[in-house]
């Protein structure tokens, strides 16, 4: 079988990126592990995607945000940067922007089934589930994959976009900095009876961290970050132990609370790919880039990457040039380096900083928060890198 473009990983970014290229004459091939009735229909995973403005644009521009229901998309109007038991906060205000909210929290399974459902629209895309790839080998004319359906394709670009985990990645030989914080986050959906008024909290307690998403309803997203040694008896906690603990931390604001569903665990591990190209090759999303949480910028980092890569291949295809040629792969990693590496770096030692218990950075904390908040040109521009409305 012979394909222009493979992509191993029908997650976000892949999906999203061969959406991006549904509308010309390439011939797409993406290989997933996992089955057709699971992509269509992705089980709840606990996680919220908190997306900003250029984000939602992009999904627009791709059809797949016509296809989420707008019921379950909940408006994030104000947010909270809280430290320790500090009555002070960094406070962010949708009325401090020309839009009317910061940004959008949709579940991530929305998202996944919405991108499913627009690829298997387009004639030019075909979506191999419940395959994997055994062995593949690339040089400077083509692709080869050997697939564990017994068939062998060829192509003339392969994209990884098999999460930040990816054995293809490490098959390429592409190094990375790998930074294990020695965490767990956990996440779940909670019930409450006080309403959130679209309000996300981001708290940093001495030895957790709490954050709360607001979603559509009297629901929200709780997540927890925790070192990976107390995270398991937080899962094993009894359902009403937990909701009476989560209640008290936040000091009872929302109400009573009540568990919704499961609670997922998922340890903290961010990575960053040094190049993101090799012969005929490139990473995009979670494979290229793995960021921590706090920022809520990992999908759409994953999401402009996609798009920088398509926008390169389009404009490769129109000039009738070969779209995995060393100029538009080595384009491609210099314009996603720039977006990638100054927010991977600066949200590590943020991280660090917060969550250290030296007298110093408690000292650091409170400085930068309240410096933060009443220098109005630093405080626009972490909002502007926060939720892209420029």
């Amino acid at each position: 079988m012979k394909y222009d473009i493979a992509v191993i990983g029908a997650g976000p970014a892949g999906l999203s990126f061969v959406q991006a290229l549904s509308d010309t004459s390439l011939k797409i091939a993406v290989i997933e592990k996992q089955s057709s009735k699971v992509l269509s229909m992705p089980p709840d995973d606990g996680r919220e995607i908190a997306l900003t403005h250029h984000s939602k644009k992009i999904l627009v521009n791709l059809g797949i945000w016509e296809v989420i229901d707008k019921e379950i998309i909940s408006l994030i109007k104000e947010a909270k940067v809280l430290n320790g038991t500090s009555p002070y906060s960094l406070h962010f205000n949708h009325q401090d922007t020309i839009e009317n909210t910061l940004g959008y929290l949709v579940p991530n399974n929305m998202i996944r089934a919405a991108a499913y459902k627009k690829v298997k629209e387009s004639s030019n895309i075909k979506v191999m589930s419940n395959v994997v790839v055994e062995s593949f080998t690339t040089d400077i004319n083509s692709v080869q994959l050997q697939l564990s359906n017994q068939k062998t394709l060829d192509a003339d670009l392969l994209i990884a976009a098999d999460g930040r985990l990816t054995n293809t990645r490490r098959q390429m030989g592409i190094p990375t900095e790998t930074k294990d914080f020695g965490k767990t986050c956990i996440v779940c959906k909670m019930k409450h009876n006080k309403p959130h008024n679209h309000l996300a909290y981001e708290c940093f307690h001495y030895g957790r961290t709490l954050a709360v998403l607001p979603m559509a309803g009297n629901y929200s997203s709780i997540v927890i970050t925790i070192s990976s040694k107390k995270a398991e008896s937080i899962m094993q906690m009894d359902d009403q132990d937990f909701n009476q603990d989560i209640a008290s931390r936040f000091n009872h604001r929302f109400g009573e609370m009540q568990l919704e569903g499961e609670r997922h665990a998922y340890p903290l591990i961010a990575v960053h790919a040094n190049y993101f190209h090799s012969t005929r090759f490139a990473l995009i999303g979670d494979a290229s880039v793995g960021m921590h949480p706090v920022t809520a910028h990992g999908f759409n980092l994953g999401l402009k990457g996609a798009q920088i890569l398509a926008d390169l291949i389009k404009d490769a295809l129109s000039r009738n040039l070969d779209i995995a040629s060393e100029n538009v792969l080595k384009q491609y990693n210099q314009k996603h380096q720039r977006n990638t590496r100054p927010l991977y770096h600066g949200t590590n030692l943020m991280v660090d900083l917060f969550n250290s218990e030296k007298i110093s950075a408690k000292v650091l904390r409170r400085t930068a928060l309240r410096f933060g908040n009443n220098f109005r040109p630093i405080k626009k521009i972490i909002m502007n890198q926060l939720t892209e409305t420029h």
